[in-house]
């Protein structure tokens, strides 16, 4: 069941979190494991007619959201990275990864968060240079201030020297000018739809941000409609 839903989130970015979620407890799975599936296909056939939608003849602009849910996984206490890379209004690449060691603070995730999604940034970079486009001080957005903060000094001083080594060369991007950071408000991180469980009110709001519509034959036929005139 869990293996059939992982194709799925190639497609569906709204399932990561909760599939993700159900994934790590594969191996010794628990009753209220099953309901927890059970709840995701009722979900789908609810939303069977939901998915990405791709406009044409817009701009080209690479943007990206990060967001951490500090010391999410009740296991072993580690952060859950979450990331959404999008092309002007089009979602094009997300990702959830729990991190690989335990951090003391929330500004700590969030710092290793947006180091992992400027990896991301970087490689999408290079890939639409060999289409003819550059990309420079790309947005990134954080709704964590002292992430931030962390990000732009490059002194590197006591309150970061713990830190994995590997996670530090988002300084040299922002130094270089190929990212710029910027602060969110949490009420519009797209990201957190990545990292957490939220309110059906909340989860609701963000869906048509992700660039996902109802693609049932009468919406697609009236998009196309749209897109002709």
């Amino acid at each position: 069941m869990v293996g059939s839903l992982m194709y799925l989130i190639t497609s569906r970015p709204d399932l990561v979190f909760v599939v993700c979620m159900c994934a790590r407890y594969q191996a010794s799975p628990t009753k209220k494991h099953l309901e927890a599936l059970k709840r995701v296909f009722w979900y789908l056939r609810g939303t069977i007619n939901w998915g990405l939608w791709y406009p044409k003849n817009t701009t080209m602009a690479l943007t990206a959201y990060v967001d951490a849910n500090h010391a999410s996984c009740l296991d072993t206490r580690r952060s859950t990275s979450g990331s959404a890379q999008f092309l002007r209004d089009k979602q094009v690449s997300w990702s959830l990864k729990k991190q690989k060691s335990s951090v003391i603070s929330t500004a700590e995730a969030d710092y290793i968060a947006m180091s992992g999604c400027c990896a991301q940034i970087l490689w999408m970079r290079s890939q639409l240079t060999d289409y003819g486009f550059v990309f420079n001080k790309i947005p990134l957005y954080c709704d964590n201030g002292s992430a931030i903060a962390l990000c732009c000094n490059n002194v590197q001083h006591s309150r970061s020297k713990h830190i994995d080594i590997r996670h530090h060369f988002i300084r040299e991007q922002v130094e270089k000018g190929v990212v710029e950071l910027y602060f969110v408000m949490t009420d519009y991180q797209l990201a957190d739809i990545f990292t957490k469980a939220l309110p059906r009110e909340w989860f609701e709001f963000l869906l048509p941000r992700l660039a996902m519509k109802s693609m049932s034959p009468e919406t697609l036929k009236r998009l196309q409609e749209g897109e002709e005139e």
